[in-house]
């Protein structure tokens, strides 16, 4: 059985869930131990991982991490349905809008759940930081309604890898109210992908995780949890505005970065 560690609410776990989905790979799902405290000691996740994040996925020998090539991965070792276009000039733009809701949109998202979930700012900061993502946000926004075009999906004419990488991020812009306005095209082709069994198998685990999720704030007062600055993360919350919150959270050891090989 394909082992899938991952978490709820990891846009790119939720990837790596959706593509095993539609090729009907049967997987079981681990949410790893102490995961999130910087200093998780689940044995199975950690093997061959050094980043000691999720996604990772177990197939029998293979000991796979980062979404990007776990996609790689079961694309190769499940062909059918092919997720990624014929032409390798579509290919590299499917590949192309998976980096950008990677690199990018995703920074967004994280930058608004640490303001308002995990409550990093308040007053005229927190105001800045929710406008600066709105305003972002709108600009992808228009950007994807570009790529998408007239085509019923990203892919082209179905469902695959740049709709995969598009839809986590989208439904995360929802949950934060920022989602595609409604009835345009964006939004139709968001209520096209929430439809597939794939996705929406996908939309219930954040949803019941967040029924029983401990405090954020507590949890970070804790140290049960500590988020992760890195990467396009941190270049989001320095250049919106927010280098007191990366000072507070060195401070009080409320942040971690990526693990340092053992």
């Amino acid at each position: 059985m394909v082992v899938l560690y991952e978490h709820p609410l990891s846009p790119y776990s939720q990837k790596c869930r959706i593509a095993l989905a539609e090729k009907g790979v049967p997987f079981e799902l681990r949410l790893p131990e102490r995961f999130g405290s910087g200093a998780t000691n689940d044995a199975g996740f950690i093997e061959r991982n050094p980043r000691h994040e999720v996604p990772v996925l177990v197939d029998g020998d293979a000991r796979i991490f980062d979404s990007t090539i776990i996609l790689e991965y079961i694309e190769e070792k499940w062909p059918q349905p092919a997720l990624l276009p014929r032409g390798p000039d579509e290919r590299a733009r499917a590949r192309m809008i998976e980096d950008v809701m990677d690199t990018q949109y995703e920074a967004i998202n994280w930058g608004i759940m640490e303001i308002a979930r995990f409550k990093r700012a308040s007053g005229n900061l927190r105001d800045t930081l929710l406008a600066r993502a709105r305003e972002q946000t709108g600009k992808l926004g228009q950007w994807l309604t570009r790529e998408l075009g007239e085509h019923p999906w990203f892919n082209g004419d179905t469902f695959g890898w740049a709709d995969i990488a598009v839809v986590p991020h989208l439904n995360g812009s929802a949950r934060s109210g920022n989602g595609p306005a409604a009835e345009s095209p964006l939004a139709s082709w968001l209520a096209r992908a929430n439809a597939r069994d794939s996705v929406a198998q996908m939309l219930e685990a954040p949803k019941e995780w967040l029924k029983s999720a401990p405090d954020p704030t507590q949890a970070l007062a804790s140290g049960r949890f500590r988020r992760q600055y890195r990467d396009h993360r941190l270049e989001w919350m320095l250049r919106s505005g927010g280098m007191s919150i990366v000072l507070e959270g060195l401070e009080r050891n409320t942040i971690r970065f990526s693990n340092e090989h053992a």
